[in-house]
């Protein structure tokens, strides 16, 4: 015992890991950001309200006006905004999308954070397994709607919330909704991995060719892991809810889990770093069926269908 509390600074301090360090400014900048209401999204929302413009998009509206309001309070910054977006209705996200552009003339950082975790079978309003639907398909859509804001108010970022599961994943487009087999644990992880897929090809496109600088659209696209964090994504699951509980400890907290999503937004190390997975605020190791272009672009393709849209 008398180990463990003499170390439990520096274990604490491990389980951190890497900051943001940036002082960037967004003044006179517009930042979205999904599923801000709680967790790592509420905490990027946070910091980033001390910086500039933000604009929580969710669907639990009277959660998110909370979270508004704590943020506001906190900062002084006035222009904390709530709208109204659901991920599990492409509908939602049109009619989302389509009021932002009447309503804002500029975006300038674009982050992916909503995600569901861990549910039982179920689908969306458009029919989509509900991890695939939400995690990867709302996104793809969502940004393929601002991309065009993005472009006209450059340089711009995309940055997308994936997970180390994404290791774990596969994509099986003999079986994308899970209609032959489910399990909701492998469900998450392949929805991480198009995260990743959908960055790498995503930053393909905007650059006209894969490299690391972007200079073509002036428009970046990263993905991360914001490591295990202690926050209600595990809710569907009684039993990683009850190991969330006893290891807390070891478990970053949602402040701490928000730092990558902080770092990719605003470093200026990365204004021309593009295609990239970073965890713990550096580059971080992408699996093999992570750096599948293949299979990047065959989901693409695959998405733009299910979408029913033209992204060429």
């Amino acid at each position: 015992p008398v180990l463990l509390f003499v170390a439990a600074p520096y274990i604490r301090r491990y389980v951190a890991g890497g900051r943001c360090k940036s002082a960037a400014r967004l003044d006179g900048k517009v930042v979205i950001i999904t599923g801000a209401n709680t967790g790592i999204g509420k905490e990027t929302a946070r910091d980033l309200a001390q910086r500039g413009k933000v604009i929580i998009a969710c669907r639990d509206i009277a959660k998110a006006e909370a979270a508004a309001s704590e943020i506001r309070a906190e900062t002084g910054n006035q222009q904390v905004i709530v709208k109204k977006l659901d991920l599990a209705d492409t509908k939602s996200i049109r009619e989302f999308a389509e009021k932002f552009l009447a309503e804002e003339k500029e975006l300038h950082i674009l982050i992916n954070n909503a995600g569901v975790m861990l549910c039982p079978y179920s689908k969306t309003a458009d029919g989509f397994e509900m991890h695939l639907g939400v995690n990867h398909l709302g996104h793809f859509l969502l940004t393929f709607l601002l991309l065009e804001r993005l472009k006209q108010s450059a340089p711009a970022r995309i940055v997308n919330v994936s997970s180390l599961a994404h290791h774990g994943g596969r994509i099986r487009f003999h079986d994308l909704h899970g209609e032959k087999s489910y399990n909701r644990g492998l469900a998450y992880c392949h929805s991480k991995l198009a995260n990743v897929l959908f960055t790498r090809e995503l930053a393909r496109r905007l650059q006209g060719k894969f490299q690391r600088q972007a200079e073509c659209t002036k428009v970046t696209a990263n993905a991360l892991h914001p490591g295990s964090v202690y926050s209600e994504l595990v809710r569907h699951s009684f039993v990683m809810t009850w190991l969330w509980k006893i290891f807390s400890f070891f478990l970053k907290t949602p402040c701490e889990g928000a730092q990558t999503s902080i770092y990719c937004a605003v470093a200026e190390e990365l204004d021309s770093v593009t295609g990239q997975y970073f965890s713990d605020c550096q580059p971080a190791y992408v699996s093999p069926r992570g750096r599948d272009d293949a299979t990047a672009k065959k989901l693409w393709s695959v998405s733009c269908e299910l979408l029913g849209i033209q992204w060429d």
